[in-house]
């Protein structure tokens, strides 16, 4: 019998310790070592008389797979950032913030393919399936033919899943709520989470059928569990979303089969998830026309063109150092931009505090942003507002220049589209080109002080304020 060893295992980042301390070495996480039992160390296959390695069957490249390339789930911003439907045998993490929508997506997902006629299982963990009836029966999706199972043994799910037809898509809601026999350790465990995730990748490669698993996040929107999980799947989908709005976003952040970079919309209503086609038109509802501070950014979003509004608030500070918050973007990309107008264009922000809004929550990695940031930043500290019927994007430099950015015709096509009349672009080759063909007015831009000018020309369109006498 083999001895039981005593290890002491990181739930964030699965590292291995001697013996529990409060801090993992490995990513510095507090008290998240955990003790587990182990069925012994492996001894080496010389030493107990193990067999040889079998003989494995070399393939070509040029083979034919039986299996279609892909199977369109019928949500087509699901499908868009699956990258055109899923891939059968492949493996799915998504993960968002509890209450934010994935089981919804998910039964919505699964009913769509169930009645193309596709045999769709659906494994719940943490709810009774009586608890899963009601949420299908509110979202008016009763009737549809989906396979329901409340198990978390996985295998009795894999042995489940065998029998009968194979299956198109499996989900399991959720990873953590998983245990296997081979495993001595609590549910939700990393060496559970590990091995639990292994024998389904293993059941999708072997029987080709595509497995959804759902995970936690952490405080900070992670996955959370052993990262090696998020290495192991074909694709890590994240559901994102602010509980103040009525929009969701499907994010890939890795995909073996598709772009990387693509987005989904989705609204949030009475019966479940609605599809937005245009989300530029759903982010620039309610805009504050002809008000300081604001201004149109013409991003990308993978193969899509989006525009958001970028708010900005620029006020004297009574701190000895100066407020910056920010939400939607990234915090160092906009001290970036502070420094290069006061070294470059002249611009004093230090003793003001700099508040940065993505209207409708919207969250942007992009640097063609810079442009539209700073334009806002100037327009609140002028007090000028900018024109409403105008877009701005381009990366700004540290040495003040306006790089050009790529995708520079279809950030155009979408503002012309959406009924804008102009546009501040970078100075390219191909901006007059491209502008020709949208109609817009397009003024080119070759340093950040060009805007800083153009704005500070306008001058102010509001009342100044008269000082109050003490």
């Amino acid at each position: 019998m083999a001895k039981r060893t005593t290890s002491f295992v990181c739930q964030s980042c699965g590292a291995v310790h001697m013996r529990w301390q409060g801090r993992c070495d490995s990513c510095g996480a507090w008290n998240s070592i955990a003790e587990e039992q182990s069925g012994g160390a492996s001894v080496p296959s010389a030493q107990r008389g193990g067999r040889r390695g079998r003989l494995i069957a070399l393939e070509s490249l040029a083979g034919v797979s039986e299996d279609a390339p892909r199977i369109r789930i019928g949500i087509n911003e699901a499908d868009r950032v699956a990258g055109g439907g899923l891939v059968p045998g492949s493996v799915l993490l998504i993960g968002g913030d509890p209450g934010i929508g994935k089981s919804t997506l998910l039964i919505q997902a699964s009913a769509a393919l169930a009645r193309e006629g596709h045999r769709v299982v659906y494994v719940s963990g943490e709810e009774a399936s009586a608890q899963v009836r009601l949420r299908a029966e509110r979202l008016g999706l009763a009737g549809a033919p989906v396979e329901l199972a409340a198990e978390t043994n996985v295998e009795d799910i894999v042995a489940t899943l065998s029998e009968g037809g194979r299956p198109a898509l499996v989900v399991i809601d959720s990873i953590q709520t998983m245990w296997t026999d081979t495993v001595e350790s609590a549910p939700g465990t990393v060496t559970q989470v590990r091995s639990s995730a292994q024998i389904l990748i293993r059941f999708a490669k072997r029987s080709g059928a595509c497995v959804v698993l759902v995970g936690h996040v952490t405080k900070d929107g992670q996955i959370a569990g052993p990262r090696v999980v998020e290495h192991m799947v074909d694709a890590v989908l994240s559901f994102e979303g602010d509980g103040a709005h009525h929009f969701r976003i499907l994010r890939a952040q890795k995909n073996r089969f598709g772009p990387t970079d693509e987005i989904g919309v989705f609204e949030m209503t009475g019966l479940g998830l609605r599809e937005v086609a245009n989300p530029s038109e759903l982010f620039l509802s309610n805009r504050d026309h002809g008000a300081p501070g604001t201004a149109v950014y013409a991003g990308m979003e993978g193969t899509r063109p989006v525009l958001v509004e970028i708010q900005a608030l620029v006020v004297p500070t009574s701190l000895g150092t100066p407020r910056r918050a920010v939400v939607g973007w990234d915090p160092s990309r906009l001290s970036m931009v502070l420094a290069v107008l006061e070294a470059r264009c002249g611009i004093k922000l230090g003793a003001h505090d700099v508040h940065l809004n993505v209207a409708g929550g919207f969250r942007i990695s992009e640097p063609a942003a810079d442009l539209a940031v700073a334009a806002a930043l100037v327009s609140s500290l002028s007090g000028s507002a900018l024109p409403s019927d105008a877009v701005y994007f381009g990366e700004v430099s540290l040495t003040g220049a306006v790089r050009p950015v790529s995708h520079t015709g279809a950030r155009l096509k979408e503002a012309a589209k959406l009924g804008f009349a102009s546009a501040v672009v970078p100075q390219g080759k191909s901006a007059g080109t491209e502008a020709g063909e949208t109609g817009l007015n397009v003024e080119t831009a070759s340093s950040l002080g060009d805007i800083v000018a153009t704005i500070a020309a306008r001058g102010p369109r509001r009342a100044p304020r008269v000082a109050q006498e003490g």
